[in-house]
């Protein structure tokens, strides 16, 4: 069934047209996933297909008043002031679910009749909702709202939202809207602001979520595994491919090898017909003017693939022996204790991803290492021949005020490209590298050995064309600013790079180029970052930085991360590197470390004794549940009796989730 429909939609902002007669069907169970550079103008078809926007030309036609739930990429756009005044709770009630309205209304009465317990008014509409709570089944809608908050990292539900940060509040709008009752969800950017293992989680959710799916991510393993169909906003027009990630990379390869193809005729055929005009054949009149405007058409067309992204290899340091000591680091913020006692190192080669909870320090670990915020306690300590290139999240020294062209000028006028190593493929997830036999299948051109290149030039592997570097920054969009804080930080050449979540903000094609870059990187690495993905390309070892320390590293992949660590949390205890050594993970540097590890552990006889007895109070809660309903509806008109009722009510449905809780940590290990 067809849910949305668009017809020569076109969309322009200022000089810049975004969209050109743009066509899309989104029907009944479609998952698509989004994608296209940064700028190209994916927020804003989103916003149109939500209603937020209107298009230039063309038209968006929602059929059978179908019900859309939409979350943009900053929390804050939808509603300059989100959720003010309210709980997180009082929040996500307000969604479109009728369960949740009904939850919310039913939490608003009761607070009015304890504030005036002899109201009839208050006693009758209390009654009357929770009789619809049982019937609808409401009380399990409260305890999913407040399981899937808990899941993405929100714990404290009685908060204010405003008070909350930007990336709270972006999980509390993406529990709203995965909770609402649409036939279209339309998410932008759902993976920013969350860890790695909630971003995992999600995936699984929305797997199993009825309902069309319209979505921008950057995150390759999440569009792998969840979408059915790829859209690509490509120069104002969308192109759409049929499959998943790993499809849409099959064929759009073939795509471009026939538009190079495409390009490499049209090329043969305009030197030919420019040959024969200068020439000066003798033909009659009407002939040679036919001649000339075909050669005319010729050289206006362009097929261009699209692809003339070349894979960046600059010249890099020299990078001793010793590169960092950094012991005993602690930071404190009036009361909050972020860390206390890290320590931290890297030699020549390390490739080190750091993942943990939002809020637990990660980037005041980074700026301390990087000597831009000092710690309490600690001391670090970098080896001389290190230059440090550090990409945060604050864009530090982008000039907005300045030219694109004039800004990379001023950092870096001329680079010398590396000779020493081929300009070719890239390393696989797996560790394994591709072996180069010198074809291109990809349009991407190969970069002279050893050659320095200037500024436009690096501006162009950027994704920046030549029109584009006489902008001034403050026009370009969020994530264009991001690309080019990017290429700041590269063109300096470090022989150290922090990457502190790369992935929020830059889109695939810049994602590739930034791989392509780290594949032939010799110096040290440290990523910030809950794209899995990511991690598997470009790290060799993990790790956690949660409860204010730093865990050992793990090998990776990402999932052999997970089944460790899932390992450790049912041994109950940390594994420490002397254990890691047992299990075939120990070693450092590249390709290093075995992926090997032990088999859960059982129960203990205590815990299956307490599996036991939790299953048992589970049955008796329920049956009290139970019990305490009928008689609520039994009470009639004694509204003394039927706050009474309700009140208790209320309080075993909190011991119930309680013991659910525990249960779901025991029946876990069991298994």
């Amino acid at each position: 069934m067809n849910l949305v429909t668009l017809e020569g939609v076109s969309k322009q902002y200022s000089e810049r047209q975004l969209l050109d007669g743009v066509e899309l069907l989104i029907n009944d169970g479609d998952r698509i996933g989004l994608i296209g550079v940064n700028g190209s103008g994916k927020t804003t078809l989103l916003r149109m297909v939500a209603g937020l926007e209107v298009p230039d030309e063309g038209a968006i036609t929602v059929w059978g008043g179908v019900r859309i739930g939409y979350l943009p990429q900053n929390a804050e756009s939808q509603n300059s002031a989100l959720g003010e005044g309210q709980t997180v709770l009082e929040y996500v009630y307000a969604g479109d679910s009728s369960r949740l309205r009904l939850l919310a209304d039913y939490h608003e009465a009761s607070g009015r009749l304890q504030q005036e317990p002899d109201s009839r008014t208050g006693q009758e509409r209390l009654a009357e909702l929770t009789n619809e709570m049982e019937r609808t089944g409401g009380w399990s809608a409260e305890a999913e709202a407040k399981a899937l908050l808990s899941r993405l990292g929100v714990a404290h539900f009685e908060a204010r939202v405003e008070t909350l940060s930007g990336g709270q509040q972006k999980r509390v709008a993406l529990a709203r809207a995965l909770l609402e009752e649409v036939e279209l969800l339309i998410l932008d950017e759902p993976t920013n602001h969350i860890d790695a293992e909630s971003v995992a989680w999600l995936e699984e959710y929305l797997i199993s979520k009825s309902g069309a799916l319209l979505m921008v991510t950057h995150d390759r393993y999440f569009l792998d595994r969840v979408v059915n169909r790829i859209v690509e906003l490509d120069r104002r027009r969308l192109v759409k491919y049929p499959g998943n990630y790993g499809r849409y990379l099959e064929l759009s390869t073939v795509r471009h090898e026939q538009m190079a193809a495409a390009e490499r005729k049209r090329q043969n055929l305009l030197r030919r017909e420019l040959e024969w005009l200068r020439r000066g054949a003798m033909a009659r009149s009407t002939k040679q003017k036919a001649r000339k405007q075909r050669v005319e058409e010729l050289q206006r067309l362009q097929h261009d693939s699209g692809q003339e992204n070349v894979a960046m290899a600059l010249a890099g340091r020299r990078l001793g022996k010793k590169v960092l000591e950094a012991s005993g680091l602690s930071k404190r913020y009036g009361e909050l204790q972020l860390f206390e006692g890290v320590e931290f190192s890297l030699v020549p080669g390390d490739r080190i991803g750091i993942i943990g909870p939002n809020g637990a320090g990660k980037s005041t670990l980074l700026d301390i290492l990087a000597g831009l915020t000092e710690a309490d306690e600690g001391a670090v300590v970098w080896g001389s021949t290190v230059e440090l290139g550090y990409y945060d999240q604050l864009n530090r020294g982008l000039d907005e005020s300045a030219r694109v062209i004039d800004f990379i000028n001023d950092i870096a006028p001329l680079i010398r490209t590396d000779g020493s190593r081929r300009v070719d493929g890239s390393r696989r997830v797996d560790g394994s590298r591709r072996v180069d036999d010198g074809r291109r299948v990809d349009g991407s051109r190969r970069v002279d050995d050893g050659r320095r290149v200037e500024a436009a030039q690096m501006l162009e592997w950027f994704l920046f064309p030549r029109p584009q570097q006489r902008a001034y920054i403050s026009a370009l969009s969020g994530g264009e600013r991001r690309r080019l804080y990017l290429l700041s930080v590269l063109a300096q050449r470090p022989n150290v790079l922090f990457l502190d979540e790369p992935t929020n903000d830059l889109d695939i094609q810049t994602l590739t180029v930034l791989e392509q870059f780290m594949d032939h990187f010799q110096g040290c690495l440290v990523v910030v970052s809950h794209d899995r993905y990511f991690l598997d390309r470009n790290v060799d070892y993990l790790a956690t930085f949660e409860k204010g320390s730093m865990s050992s590293r793990y090998p990776g992949p990402f999932s052999n991360y997970l089944r460790r660590r899932q390992e450790q949390i049912m041994a109950g205890k940390e594994v420490r590197p002397d254990e890691e050594d047992k299990s075939g993970l120990a070693g450092r540097g590249r390709g290093e470390g075995a992926v090997a590890g032990k088999t859960a552990r059982k129960l203990s006889w205590k815990e299956a004794r307490e599996l036991e007895r939790v299953e048992g109070r589970i049955t008796e809660l329920e049956q009290q549940k139970e019990r305490l309903s009928r008689e609520i509806n039994e009470a009639g008109g004694d509204y003394a009796l039927l706050g009474e009722l309700a009140e208790r009510l209320e309080g075993v449905e909190a011991k119930l989730e309680e013991q659910m809780e525990r249960w779901l940590v025991l029946s876990e290990m069991a298994q």
